[in-house]
């Protein structure tokens, strides 16, 4: 599924730069940049009564369209970060304090859509994420005793919105992504994440 999901972004480039110039033209094509903010929320795929760590998402997105009667298909950039943590303030030793924190999060991918008025657009998307998720452990004998660890976990991520154009260059998306990490040195992590976003854009 990761190769699948890395394959997306490649694919509708190749597809992009053989189309003719004149698939580029309608509302919904070119270049653009949009701010998101959102619902994020962390949790164990294997623990199917865990309702996971909630937060807040946003970041900033950029892609470029292509479009072709009422088919628009383009590729996308982002980068995220969240407020989505969990902390325990008895970790190993009474006092001491532990905590887990989702860093960083960058995404490639496709996405494929379908215009359903002048104004607005239905769209799925695919790609690859690369989350970071920092722990701190926070000793109570000494104020400079922390010990912090970061690491990159890959996945793939899918996803469904809608995109409405409120000028002929500005426009508001509603965005549903689910995320999947698998292994880090062959062990499977098994952590989703769930998102809903909602992002103000300009095409240009």
């Amino acid at each position: 599924m990761r190769k699948l999901a890395m394959a997306i972004p490649a694919t509708v480039m190749a597809i992009a730069v053989a189309a003719p110039a004149t698939a580029q033209d309608g509302p919904f094509a070119g270049g653009r940049v949009e701010v998101l903010a959102g619902y994020d929320n962390v949790q164990d795929g294997g623990d199917g009564d865990s309702e996971g760590q909630q937060g807040f998402g946003y970041g900033g997105r950029v892609g470029y369209d292509f479009q072709r009667g009422n088919i628009v298909y383009g590729i996308d950039g982002e980068y995220t970060d969240a407020t989505t943590k969990t902390r325990s303030y008895n970790a190993l030793t009474a006092g001491d304090r532990f905590s887990v924190e989702a860093g960083r999060d960058l995404y490639v991918g496709g996405r494929l859509g379908y215009v359903i008025s002048p104004q607005a657009m239905i769209y799925g998307k695919g790609g690859y994420t690369n989350a970071r998720v920092e722990n701190r452990y926070q000793a109570t004998t000494s104020s400079e005793n922390e010990l912090i660890d970061k690491t990159n976990l890959g996945g793939f991520r899918l996803g469904a919105g809608l995109e409405y154009k409120l000028t002929p260059t500005s426009f508001v998306t509603a965005e549903y992504r689910y995320s999947h990490y698998g292994d880090i040195d062959g062990y499977d992590i098994d952590l989703d994440r769930h998102q809903l976003m909602a992002g103000l854009g300009i095409r240009f």
